[in-house]
């Protein structure tokens, strides 16, 4: 019954998540704002709230390990499963302006994430509250570099224009049906996770990193997926990046912000989060050697199979 309620909580997740999207690029076009900064926040934020109900869930509920472990567990099933297995189906050829700014972005939250839950084993308010004002600045560059640069990729890409006449009453119904569907997704995506995790005998920390992060990665993955075999633009690596930094400053900044999240399970400090700063560092060398600028099935390869060897050690170290 634990995994019923775990994959019910997944599937209205990804319910919630859509009709939330929706509701806000149409709520953002009737405020008149711009649909580059639309897609550069407003979607960004709508598409981070399955991660942020379900850590903010887990905090509340006392289960800070499932907080964190989603958190860390998607930004390694992002580049690890996401990437790796488009890579592997159709090769990926990436833009010049990840590593300028996008990358070193991800890495400097992972870095200070790392000392920020080092230093006191907590994570607290005033912390989430310097993660949130990061992001505030990041979005803020990111969006005078892109005006800078006339690039109209993220309009195309991201903002679906046709909901400009979107009525105020079907605003209004998906709201609602996106912040119900996001709640008890969470609430019983969290509460499935926990009884997998006791009645497995194994931590809940295993299970937010590895079976919750897969959960929340499906969705992206699927699509990503279905757009490789079509030989269509699958996924870009900014966008796969952009996600690994809202997960750490919009999902965990705002969580800490209303709930401290303790670091109960020393494996989290120990093993996780290398495997997360990793996993992000390694997409440097991946990107200029040996083909420059490009990630092919080799490549893919590589990250699927270290994503696996993480999964099996992450069961293996709490057996």
């Amino acid at each position: 019954m634990s995994i019923v309620w775990m994959l019910l909580g997944l599937v209205l997740l990804v319910v919630g998540g859509e009709f939330l999207v929706r509701s806000s690029v149409a709520l953002s076009f009737k405020f008149n704002i711009s649909k580059l900064v639309i897609g550069m926040t407003v979607v960004s934020f709508a598409t981070s709230a399955p991660e942020l109900l379900v850590s903010l869930q887990a905090a509340l509920d006392g289960s800070p390990d499932i907080a964190l472990g989603n958190v860390i567990g998607s930004n390694i099933a992002n580049i690890g499963l996401v990437l790796g297995i488009t890579a592997f189906i159709s090769p990926l050829t990436i833009d010049r302006e990840f590593y300028k700014l996008n990358w070193p972005m991800m890495m400097l939250l992972s870095i200070v994430l790392y000392f920020m839950l080092q230093s006191g084993s907590v994570l607290d308010f005033k912390e989430g509250l310097a993660l949130m004002i990061s992001l505030v600045v990041f979005l803020y560059i990111l969006i005078r570099r892109s005006k800078k640069a006339n690039n109209s990729e993220i309009e195309t890409e991201e903002v679906n224009e046709t909901l400009k006449t979107t009525s105020n009453f079907k605003v209004i119904v998906w709201l609602i049906i996106g912040g119900a569907a996001l709640y008890f997704g969470s609430e019983w995506l969290v509460f499935g996770a926990k009884e997998i995790a006791f009645n497995m005998g194994i931590s809940e920390r295993v299970i937010s990193v590895t079976m919750v992060a897969i959960g929340t990665s499906v969705p992206e993955l699927a699509a990503s997926v279905i757009a490789a075999l079509k030989k269509e633009k699958a996924i870009s690596l900014g966008n796969l990046i952009g996600s690994n930094i809202f997960n750490i400053a919009s999902v965990l900044g705002l969580t800490a912000m209303i709930q401290p999240i303790p670091v109960l399970n020393p494996s989290i400090l120990g093993e996780d989060m290398f495997w997360m700063i990793g996993f992000a560092a390694i997409l440097i060398p991946l990107a200029f050697l040996p083909k420059k600028l490009t990630i092919g099935r080799y490549k893919g390869a590589l990250l699927l199979a270290s994503y696996i060897l993480f999964v099996y050690l992450a069961f293996l170290g709490d057996s």
